[in-house]
Formats: C-alpha cells, structure tokens, sequence
C-alpha cells in the first residue's frame, strides 16, 4: 500500500519558505478593536442621553394629562384646559427636540473626530507597513545580487 503524503508537513514547509510578518495586521486588528471601542461608547452615551430626554418628556405628558383629565364644572373649561394641554404640549414639544438635536449633533461631532484620528492612526500604521516591506524587499534584492 501506497503511504498517503503528510499535508501538514507540507503546509508547514511552504508556509516556512514564505515568513510572514504578523505585527501589522495585529496593529491594524488592535486598532479596529480601539475605535469600534470609542464608536460603541459614543453610542451608549447618546442612548443614555436619548432615554433621559424621552422619559422626561413622558412624565411631563403625563402630569400635564393628569390635570386635563380632572372633572370642570364649565363646559368651556374643558377646551381651555385642552388648549393649555395642547400649548404646552407643543412647547415642551420643541425644547425636547432641541434636546434630542443637541444629543445628534453631539454624536456626529464625537463620531467625525473619532473617524479622523482613526485615519491618522491607519495612515500611519500603512506607511510603517509599506516601509518595512520596502527595506525588507530591498534588503532581499542586495541579497539576491551579490550572490
């Protein structure tokens, strides 16, 4: 019987004839973690932000129904009490979405800061990388001519 040849072995021999530098893809790996890390914080905060505003707003609604809800001896007081309802409403309206336009605003500009140094960063890892390929390649073709 045939002996079957050993993969493995081979693998490990063509892979040991073409050493490959892991550090910049490990660079670029902790540096993706880092960001994704600043990004997911930015988010957080902007949805802790969103619940505080929304909650406010839903208690205000709500102590602002309870007092439209209580029984008037004039008829007309029920659409007075369902005008202020509704004034009041509508200004609490927009001071809480000028709350939650403030909270975006201040995510676009964490987020855009975040994206630059991240460029920053990735620029200059690439440019390491391209010059360590560089003086190794270099490095090989001195090598390979003065044979």
């Amino acid at each position: 019987m045939a002996k079957q040849p050993d993969i493995s072995a081979m693998f490990k021999d063509v892979l040991g004839a073409f050493p490959m530098d892991t550090t910049s893809m490990e660079d670029a790996f902790k540096t993706t973690a880092t960001l994704n890390e600043k990004l997911s914080g930015v988010a957080l905060t902007a949805v802790e932000k969103s619940s505080e505003v929304s909650s406010k707003w839903t208690k205000e609604t709500v102590a602002k129904m309870a007092e439209l809800s209580k029984a008037k001896s004039d008829p007309s007081d029920y659409a007075k009490a369902m005008t202020d309802f509704a004034s009041a409403y509508a200004e609490t309206a927009a001071e809480h979405m000028s709350a939650f336009a403030e909270i975006a605003k201040k995510v676009q500009m964490d987020t855009v800061e975040l994206m630059m140094a991240a460029g920053k960063d990735i620029q200059e890892d690439a440019t390491a990388a391209v010059k360590k390929a560089t003086d190794g390649a270099t490095t090989a073709a001195k090598k390979a001519t003065a044979k």
